[in-house]
């Protein structure tokens, strides 16, 4: 279990995919709400993962986006927003691998690169900011307190989570190009992992009713609290594993949802932990995304 939440927001970059076309920025100009965010955004290689890259002090949100091969492409697009406790973007796991397994089924996708708390520049200050960071997760964990019950709920649109914000851009971002991408416009999803999962549920609980996403799969995350569920709020894939408190809200999630009159589903694996992402332990959580495909090709996307 700590092997795997130590390695939840960590970001394994394991090279530039072949299926990634372009990078598109969100924004023309300065993002609304950081327009005084004077600092670079930064990638590490990391020594936990194959020296791969974890991505921080986001200033300048853009999708990475992953097109389909024109004969499988299925119209639908989802975008990924990956974990990493808004303070880092777990870019490999829970972006780009995910991006790359849909885009072979013909989903086109997009990879989220969403504005972050900021970090410590220094080294040595991220260092001692990563440990403080990962203590205070395992006192969570190790306590076997329902981290849902913690969590506030969320952002309404005047508090302004500027991650959240993003999500919503990038729902908009990509209808508006739809024809560009070859994706119907009826068919745009969104997704995430962790701190992702809380920036796909602003996105619905947030987003106008013509703007809305069509579908949304809040992954070991997507607390909700005691905010209002909007009446045109879309159909829910919920997912997580039992052994992971910081996703103990999940079931709740689903109530919350079908109490409200609308779709949902809910997969709830005995083991997993947290972050789990992409990678693969040998354990049935392996192939979730599965679970989530098939729900997609019931569900009409």
């Amino acid at each position: 279990m700590r092997k795997l939440i130590f390695s939840m927001c960590c970001v394994f970059f394991l090279g530039q995919s072949l299926l990634s076309q372009n990078i598109v920025r969100l924004y023309e100009g300065k993002a609304p709400g950081s327009e005084d965010w004077n600092y670079n955004e930064i990638q590490i290689k990391s020594p936990w993962a194959g020296n791969g890259v974890m991505i921080r002090n986001v200033v300048d949100p853009a999708l990475e986006v992953f097109m389909p091969d024109k004969p499988v492409s299925t119209g639908t697009a989802v975008i990924v927003c990956p974990g990493g406790g808004n303070v880092w973007l777990s870019y490999t796991s829970e972006g780009t691998a995910v991006a790359e397994w849909l885009a072979r089924k013909g989903v086109t996708a997009f990879v989220l690169k969403y504005r972050l708390n900021k970090t410590p520049e220094d080294p040595a200050e991220f260092e001692k900011f990563v440990q403080d960071f990962f203590r205070q997760l395992l006192a969570i964990t190790d306590s076997g307190v329902n981290a849902g019950e913690t969590r506030p709920r969320v952002p309404l649109p005047s508090e302004k989570y500027l991650g959240g914000e993003d999500g919503i851009r990038a729902v908009q971002f990509v209808r508006e190009h739809a024809s560009e991408f070859g994706i119907d416009p009826l068919k745009v999803g969104i997704m995430g992992f962790s701190a992702g999962a809380g920036v796909t549920m602003h996105t619905v609980m947030n987003s106008s009713a013509d703007s809305q996403p069509n579908f949304a799969a809040p992954i070991y995350g997507g607390w909700i609290g005691d905010s209002k569920i909007p009446a045109y709020a879309p159909p829910l894939f919920i997912l997580a594993a039992a052994d992971d408190p910081i996703a103990a809200g999940s079931t709740d999630l689903y109530k919350a949802w079908r109490a409200a009159g609308l779709s949902a589903e809910l997969h709830l694996y005995s083991k997993g932990g947290h972050g789990f992402g992409m990678s693969q332990n040998g354990l049935p959580v392996d192939s979730w995304i599965d679970r989530l495909y098939d729900w997609m090709k019931v569900s009409g996307f």
